[in-house]
């Protein structure tokens, strides 16, 4: 799997995309970034560093770096589920009213490609957070066409996930549940590659495109991308 990387001007960051086995020293540099941005906000709970720490369930991660080179944020993608149980949302939905349309949704979206992101973060600066952001939103659609699949989903609590939709992500119409406790009410996004286009802010989507045809370029040709798909544009 190859590592590719780009400067993002508005977000004044490199942006990594890799995946664990090919960088491994900074595989682990964004796991102890997650880890303390966790700790900090009082959701440790919702992170076991040992049992994903080998990267065995992540098919790709992507780092934000400052110009120092620290990681100020990142992602990391989990996938293509072979259906509900491969996502860790049955376990946040668990005793909950939502968990049979959590499974539903899933379910009926497997045959045509799901990916979960999990495990975001980034830095505590307001500035650099909203900026960061941004740039993490569209990582979707970097993975989405890597592997080329229709769908990619992600749960966390409401006011973060507001932060998320500029890149086309929809709110799932499910009751929220109060993982990893009662503080919070998470719900679920999804981004569709075929409509994003219809709920994506216009900056974001000409953001993804470039990208997405700039990784298209850059990657090796047994790590082609799929471009957007044309009924998106």
């Amino acid at each position: 799997m190859a590592t590719h990387s780009w400067w993002d001007a508005d977000a004044d960051c490199t942006l990594v995309m890799s995946h664990p086995s090919a960088d491994p020293e900074l595989w682990h540099e964004y796991l102890r970034g997650a880890d303390r941005s966790y700790r900090k906000h009082g959701v440790q709970s919702a992170l076991d560093i040992e049992e994903i720490s080998d990267g065995h369930d992540t098919a790709l991660f992507w780092a934000a770096l400052d110009r120092t080179g620290r990681v100020i944020g990142g992602v990391r993608a989990i996938g293509p589920l072979t259906g509900a149980d491969d996502s860790h949302a049955v376990v946040e939905w668990a005793g909950q009213p939502g968990l049979a349309s959590v499974r539903k949704m899933i379910d009926d979206r497997v045959p045509f490609g799901v990916l979960e992101m999990k495990t975001a973060f980034v830095t505590d600066d307001a500035d650099k957070s909203r900026r960061v952001t941004r740039v993490l939103a569209r990582t979707a659609f970097h993975a989405m066409a890597a592997l080329e699949l229709q769908f990619c989903m992600a749960t966390s609590a409401a006011h973060v996930l507001d932060k998320w939709r500029s890149s086309g992500g929809v709110v799932a119409s499910i009751p929220a549940t109060p993982y990893p406790d009662s503080r919070y009410q998470t719900k679920m996004m999804w981004w569709d590659r075929n409509t994003f286009i219809r709920h994506a802010e216009p900056t974001q989507v000409s953001k993804i495109i470039t990208e997405v045809l700039d990784l298209q370029r850059a990657w090796p040709a047994e790590h082609a991308l799929a471009a957007v798909h044309d009924d998106a544009l």
